[in-house]
């Protein structure tokens, strides 16, 4: 075969190589950039600020505020919860007696606010189910009483520490966005936080 043929194939295969790369680096890129546009890390002194003071991972914060509210100061739900992080009026009065702090319920609709409190709530729950973030995140949407009832029963909890079967099907759709949303965050943003 003629060298120049040989030399003349190469350079077309790598141009093909090339241009192939640099369509899935684009095609990677453009759709790291909707996901980011998806899963946004607003407000993220307020994460970095309450997650460290209350020991609670900041992609959990992230992924609560993008399940709970998409981003929305003023969201209000069916139920009353109030604000980024939905947190109701009844469990916010529980929180400030452990903050100390006297509130109103409509400072639920300020994001720092509304932030804090969800990672005091976080930081509780980390702590009394033994760091489980799986058993805080139901504890969360179905309140501490109806998981501490769960981990009771042996079908649900065989160790009783930890949730192996969530019986109510919205807080285990709640659970799986929360923990999806949690891996996406980590994924995008290893490096904001820290998880390189």
């Amino acid at each position: 075969m003629d060298r120049r043929k040989i030399i003349s194939g190469l350079k077309i295969a790598a141009i093909i190589i090339l241009s192939a790369g640099a369509v899935a680096a684009a095609v990677f890129f453009a759709g790291k950039a909707a996901l980011q546009a998806e899963f946004p890390m607003k407000y993220s002194d307020e994460v970095k600020k309450y997650a460290g003071e209350y020991d609670v991972p900041e992609d959990l914060i992230y992924a609560v505020i993008h399940t709970e509210s998409g981003y929305d100061e003023k969201a209000k739900s069916h139920a009353g919860a109030i604000g980024l992080t939905q947190i109701t009026p009844e469990t916010f009065l529980w929180l400030q007696t452990k903050t100390g702090e006297n509130l109103p319920e409509e400072a639920l609709y300020d994001a720092d606010t509304s932030v804090k409190y969800c990672a005091v709530f976080y930081g509780l729950l980390l702590k009394e189910f033994g760091g489980d973030e799986k058993t805080a995140i139901a504890a969360y949407h179905a309140g501490r009483g109806q998981v501490n009832a769960w981990l009771r029963d042996p079908d649900i909890s065989p160790d009783g520490k930890t949730l192996v079967n969530i019986p109510e099907s919205e807080t285990k759709k709640y659970v799986e966005k929360v923990q999806r949303a949690v891996s996406i965050y980590d994924k995008l943003y290893k490096k904001e936080l820290n998880k390189i």
